[in-house]
């Protein structure tokens, strides 16, 4: 038989009331916090499931920075891109202008004022900071102003390349200035027609690629004789002669040297020449500017002087005006892009709220129940342990 004394009765009863108050006291705080992990020792495996996704949304918030950031630079990119477009068609509009044969030297002036201005702006745009102390167009070195007018034309002085946001995103916070701005495909993309200066009465079209397998990317030379009022020419590759040496001109006659395709117009005098080089990622922005506006502001030229530098003018502006389309469109890309990346990352910051929140938050439906039963367990102890206290054999006497 086994004997239980009164006291032991008590301490039991007492360590049954006190377990059952830190149970109460851990469910009311879990019910204050929210949360059943307040600390390691709660649940470790939780804990350490919630460090995790803790250590994940803050990589995500990270990445959601340098996204923000590509994503307003970008955009005041494409914009700026866009502004210059814009005044780039203005500029071609002037230029179409200038070719109008009734024109006095002194209009031609006022369109080359025109252009000037056209020219400061573009530069303005060219060397845009975004406000926070780099510039839209610095590539690498965006930290300093990366377009410098000198006597030679507009220079360059950033460095090649991209800086990027980081943070695992490769998005770029800068664009390659050099590569939007100075190098566009000079001629038709393929090759550049050009006539000499002291061509007056003929010019040369820009000319098309008929055969792209004959191509050589040599340099070539149309020469000109006249001789007792017939005219013809010869093809020079290199310097070299070649098997054309004395071929009949025709004005406005296709003339085709290895592939490509040139048209000759007017009268050639003897000695004139025409030159055809492999085409350069050469064609800058402030180039074609300076040049429109060197050949517009030079007086007594002949019709055909003002035609050619009005061909050659329009060749390279289109050159130009769809290289900087092109960044354009790659800066909507990038935007394109980081709709994704943010679409992407709202999903990992979303899953790994999820996973924090379910390693370490409480379920307050089952918490309020465990609560309620807990307190009404704890209520139940409380009143057989007063019961089994009020309990002694003086008492047991005196009941009988």
């Amino acid at each position: 038989m086994i004997r239980i004394s009164t006291a032991n009765s008590y301490d039991t009863g007492i360590n049954t009331l006190m377990q059952r108050q830190v149970d109460m006291t851990n469910l009311q705080n879990e019910l204050t916090t929210g949360k059943r992990v307040n600390q390691a020792s709660d649940d470790p495996a939780a804990a350490a499931q919630a460090e995790r996704a803790l250590a994940a949304q803050g990589q995500i918030a990270a990445s959601q920075s340098a996204v923000a950031a590509s994503q307003t630079i970008m955009t005041q990119t494409e914009s700026s891109l866009g502004d210059a477009g814009n005044l780039l068609q203005s500029a071609r509009a002037l230029i179409v202008q200038a070719g109008n044969a009734t024109l006095s030297d002194s209009d031609r002036q006022s369109i080359a004022t025109q252009l000037q201005s056209i020219r400061g702006q573009l530069l303005s745009i060219a060397n845009e900071s975004n406000g926070a102390g780099t510039y839209l167009f610095g590539g690498q070195g965006a930290t300093q102003q990366p377009f410098v007018d000198t006597p030679s034309g507009v220079q360059f002085q950033g460095v090649g390349g991209q800086m990027q946001a980081g943070a695992g995103t490769n998005l770029p916070l800068t664009t390659d200035g050099n590569a939007v701005w100075l190098s566009a495909p000079t001629g038709n993309g393929v090759f550049v027609t050009s006539a000499d200066p002291s061509v007056t009465d003929a010019t040369i079209d820009t000319g098309t690629v008929s055969d792209p397998s004959a191509l050589t990317g040599a340099n070539y030379t149309l020469g000109f004789s006249v001789t007792a009022g017939v005219t013809t020419y010869a093809v020079l590759k290199n310097g070299a002669p070649t098997a054309v040496t004395a071929a009949p001109y025709v004005s406005g006659q296709a003339i085709t040297v290895d592939g490509m395709t040139v048209t000759v117009s007017g009268t050639p005098s003897s000695g004139d020449q025409f030159q055809i080089a492999p085409s350069t990622p050469t064609q800058s922005v402030f180039g074609t500017l300076d040049k429109a506006i060197s050949d517009l502001s030079t007086p007594g030229r002949t019709g055909s002087q003002i035609a050619q530098s009005n061909s050659d003018t329009l060749e390279s502006m289109d050159s130009v005006m769809n290289n900087l389309e092109a960044a354009r469109g790659a800066a909507g890309d990038v935007l394109n892009s980081i709709d994704n990346e943010t679409n992407r990352l709202n999903t990992q910051n979303l899953a790994a709220t999820t996973n924090q929140s379910n390693a370490e938050n409480v379920d307050m439906v089952s918490a309020i129940s465990n609560f309620q039963a807990q307190q009404n367990g704890y209520d139940a102890a409380l009143k057989a342990y007063a019961m089994v206290q009020q309990l002694s054999l003086f008492q047991y006497v005196n009941g009988n």
